[in-house]
């Protein structure tokens, strides 16, 4: 057999488990069948039009070339001033590069600093990309089960018996994808302490979520509980899902002047800078009025509700209260051992998605993409209407296994 034209980084990855479950639910619907697709993770909700009308009249203004590396100096003064004013947190500009998209702004951050064999502590469930983005830049990484009996959340003890030589970053991410799962002041201090032991670990805080919390607060940050570690850690946000921007591709980074000159210095010779137009529109949101965010969150929270109520009424299911983003992590340990109307027995829960796609045509993604099984993920970012008649099917299929 001939060697391999794809590089081994690339071919020790796999493509994006929520992107290929949205994509099959998708070709299903192209095939004539009634889907409801509960996968895909981004608001519902047109952008406001407010930033709609900021990224029009950049481009009247002929706003359509290359900018700065690192970002416009509108955008980065919007991103210092937000980090000040809802965080507590001061930059200097030149602590600040925008990214296309918090995504780029990860894989990136692993790229500028993961030698072969660096290792990342990622507690799990975790979002199906991080694991991936470590590979793809020759680190291990190294995942650490988060039960539901602690909340879904990594503990001191935890990370202290993970941390080694070779640990390199410690990757946050509150509120949680998958399961909504946020850190208190208090969690992150006792975090602190332990790396407070470990100078050599770095720690990467995906906050891109912050926004979307349903108790009326506002989400804590780890550098506000432990300003020490603000010179190893580096801050990751974006517009995408507080905006309902996600097709803009924004995202961004604060942290010490020695990672980002390098963040630049890589994206300079990868993606360039962020689209012109998008960086006025993000602009826009940061500075603009923020009512659509209390209004978007307060659907969410309605939908949380709702659909709480109907999952948590089926047998052998279950699921834990989010305390943010917009995606229900259920339980389905109870439905393990089942067997389907076919005869075929429910071993696992990528058994039980799949069941639920073919018999009742509701897609959606199971634990083992997260790390952390047998669950399976289930976004609200949707209508209530679509979330009932999911519900609705999902509760007849659970009915019909014997």
């Amino acid at each position: 057999m001939s060697p391999s034209r794809i590089a081994a980084r690339v071919r020790r990855i796999k493509p994006s488990p929520s992107t290929s479950a949205a994509d099959r639910a998708n070709e299903l619907r192209r095939q004539g069948k009634s889907i409801v697709n509960l996968v895909v993770g981004e608001p519902d909700f047109d952008t406001p039009v407010h930033i709609r009308q900021a990224a029009a009249a950049a481009m009247d203004k002929g706003q359509t070339r290359y900018t700065l590396m690192a970002g416009t100096v509108e955008l980065r003064e919007a991103i210092v001033a937000k980090l000040e004013r809802e965080n507590g947190l001061r930059y200097a500009m030149n602590e600040i590069i925008a990214t296309s998209g918090a995504k780029s702004a990860i894989y990136s951050a692993f790229a500028i600093t993961l030698e072969p064999g660096d290792e990342v502590i990622i507690p799990a469930p975790y979002w199906v990309s991080y694991p991936d983005m470590v590979l793809a830049s020759d680190g291990t990484p190294v995942t650490l089960p988060c039960p539901e009996e602690n909340g879904f959340k990594l503990t001191p003890a935890q990370l202290d018996a993970a941390i080694t030589p070779k640990t390199r970053w410690l990757l946050i991410n509150s509120p949680s994808n998958p399961t909504g799962a946020s850190y208190t002041i208090d969690e992150y201090r006792a975090l602190a302490k332990v790396l407070a032991r470990h100078p050599q670990v770095l720690v990467m805080t995906d906050d891109i979520y912050e926004h979307i919390r349903f108790d009326g607060q506002r989400t804590p940050h780890l550098l506000q509980a432990a300003p020490e570690l603000r010179e190893r850690t580096l801050v990751v946000n974006g517009v995408s899902k507080t905006y309902a921007m996600t097709g803009w591709r924004i995202g961004y980074v604060a942290g010490p002047r020695d990672l980002v000159q390098a963040l630049d210095t890589l994206l300079s010779q990868s993606t360039g800078n962020c689209c012109s137009i998008s960086q006025a529109a993000a602009a826009a949101a940061l500075n603009g009025e923020q009512g659509f965010v209390q209004q978007s969150v307060a659907i969410y929270k309605q939908r949380r509700d709702a659909t709480l109520e109907r999952i948590n009424a089926i047998p052998g299911l279950s699921c834990r209260t989010p305390d943010g983003a917009f995606y229900l992590y259920i339980n389905c340990a109870g439905l393990i051992g089942k067997t389907t109307p076919e005869g075929k027995p429910l071993t696992e829960d990528g058994d039980v998605v799949m069941y639920l796609l073919e018999s009742v045509g509701v897609a959606v993604v199971a634990g083992t993409a997260y790390g952390l099984s047998p669950y399976f993920r289930l976004s609200i970012a949707t209508s209530i209407e679509i979330l009932e008649e999911g519900c609705t099917r999902i509760a007849r299929a659970v009915a019909a296994l014997r």
